[in-house]
């Protein structure tokens, strides 16, 4: 199941009043650590970040959190940019959100010191672009985090596939707009592994590229440098 980038604009602009709901839901309130985790991995004291596909903000507000001097947090869903607004306004002067797409990101070359994408690389319609994309727009010693989602291994893939393929989309039909969860298994199943990720982010251009595997290999959080 593969959507096309408009029906994915229209699908998070659709669970955007849940989506924070379904992430506690079907992490256990985990990914708030794992977005921590994220940031604290790539952000240094006073630099200026990017936070791609940042939906609700709450990556953006972890590289606060990490000592950012300001966070760009850019989505191409205005209704996840609404919320995220409405969650920052405390920080609004350290924080920026742009409508924009990670395959053509309106930035100039040599933007920003760090870029971080929670849970958003897995939707974007070319990978590698998105990839080159954050490439670009980070200077020179720039540093790349990536936190996603990814098809665990051993004892875990039995328990995996039961909660995404059928208490995941079951939880997303209880809320309004919910039911897009659907989409959310297969997304993953088509996703390249850890490993493979990482190398296309060294065919991007990174280097010093590694990654963990978090919850017992259910997520991944890779890392990068600009050379």
């Amino acid at each position: 199941m593969t959507l096309a980038p408009d029906a994915v604009r229209t699908m998070f602009d659709r669970i955007a009043p849940v989506y924070d709901v379904m992430n506690r839901v079907m992490t256990a309130g985990m990914d708030v650590r794992w977005r921590r985790l994220a940031a604290e991995s790539v952000v240094r004291p006073g630099d200026r970040v990017l936070d791609a596909a940042c939906g609700t903000g709450d990556l953006a507000i972890a590289d606060l959190g990490a000592g950012a001097g300001r966070v760009t947090g850019l989505d191409f869903s205005e209704r996840m940019l609404e919320r995220a607004r409405r969650k920052a306004v405390r920080r609004k002067e350290a924080l920026d959100w742009v409508q924009g797409d990670m395959l053509a990101l309106p930035f100039a070359d040599a933007t920003f010191d760090a870029a971080t994408v929670g849970f958003g690389v897995r939707n974007v319609d070319d990978l590698a672009l998105s990839l080159s994309e954050l490439r670009r727009v980070l200077r020179p010693g720039g540093r790349v985090a990536i936190l996603e989602i990814t098809q665990p291994r051993g004892v875990l893939r039995p328990f995996y596939s039961l909660w995404f393929d059928r208490v995941v989309p079951l939880l997303g039909k209880v809320l309004p707009g919910g039911a897009a969860y659907t989409y959310l298994p297969a997304s993953v199943k088509r996703f390249p592994t850890a490993e493979r990720l990482a190398d296309m982010l060294r065919e991007a251009g990174f280097a010093d590229v590694r990654f963990r595997l978090l919850a017992g290999t259910i997520v991944a959080l890779h890392t990068g440098r600009v050379p």
